[in-house]
């Protein structure tokens, strides 16, 4: 057993650190504190990062794990108690601090484990139209497993409303032939059907567009992956809510980030706090939103 090597990079515009162990990789960038990939040694990658993905200031990379808060989505998709916290006149899908720099606070190593931890300032009263007061940290940490841990802590005096995500891109062999298990008589909203709430029958299967919002969902989900041999573990902690999305043929082509084809090689599962599962924080008090990712052979 080693210590995990860590290394600075420069993908595109973006400052990254690539984390190499004796058992995995990890690519990380300082904008949004995103996981851009992860992949145990000798295996695919568990994280996807899209072909085409563009490195620049200011955009969330198609990849890996983005942050999405104060609000998932559209704004206005959002329950009223979260619309009326932004006070400014253009609401960006998913937040307000994928496209920041976030502060490295530090890097530690403990054996063959490593944690990354970060924190942005701006959400204590600098994030523009949002004038609240939440230390935002993420940890993220590299060992046997990897794991990520989104708090958010309100130093203001005004209660604060929050939707939020782990929005994480998993890699399958194909994902016509993957399916999701523990869905299984839970409710999902169709947001491509009208925003439809409806119950899901079986195990999850894909043949077109997905979007979906689950409800209730148990601490883990799985992506079983007969192609690689693999099942993807996500376990969840402070969260209820799941959001399952493949953007299929047309939606794919339409973004300059991903190929056409890209849409066959991914998955979302983002561990969510969306719909009625929404995060409210009086003053001094705290939510930690993780998961914590782990692949198996079948």
């Amino acid at each position: 057993m080693s210590t995990p090597k860590v290394e600075s990079e420069q993908h595109g515009e973006l400052n990254c650190w690539r984390i190499t162990s004796d058992h995995a990789e990890l690519l990380v960038a300082q904008q949004g504190a995103q996981v851009l990939s992860y992949q145990r040694l000798g295996e695919p990658p568990l994280l996807w990062l899209s072909d085409q993905a563009l490195f620049n200031h200011g955009k969330s990379v198609r990849a890996g794990v983005p942050v999405c808060w104060p609000w998932f989505g559209n704004l206005q998709r959002n329950p009223e108690a979260i619309r009326k916290q932004f006070k400014g006149s253009e609401a960006p899908a998913h937040g307000l601090v994928r496209g920041r720099d976030w502060q490295l606070l530090g890097i530690d190593s403990s054996g063959d484990a490593v944690q990354l931890s970060f924190t942005l300032p701006e959400t204590q009263g600098d994030l523009p139209g949002w004038p609240h007061q939440v230390e935002l940290t993420l940890d993220i940490r590299m060992g046997e497993h990897l794991s990520l841990d989104l708090t958010s802590r309100n130093q203001g005096n005004d209660h604060v409303t929050l939707s939020q995500a782990l929005h994480s891109y998993f890699a399958v062999s194909d994902v016509r032939s993957v399916s999701v298990e523990d869905v299984k008589g839970r409710d999902y909203i169709e947001t491509l059907a009208d925003w439809e709430q409806r119950s899901q029958a079986a195990d999850l299967t894909f043949s077109g567009e997905t979007d979906r919002i689950y409800l209730d969902t148990p601490a883990e989900l799985a992506i079983v992956d007969p192609a690689w041999n693999r099942r993807i573990r996500i376990a969840s902690r402070g969260s209820r809510s799941a959001v399952i999305w493949n953007p299929w043929v047309a939606r794919a082509a339409e973004l300059p980030d991903m190929a056409d084809d890209g849409w066959q090689r991914m998955l979302c599962i983002e561990t969510a706090n969306v719909w009625d599962d929404i995060v409210e924080l009086a003053p001094g008090a705290s939510h930690t939103l993780g998961l914590t990712l782990s692949s198996e052979r079948i």
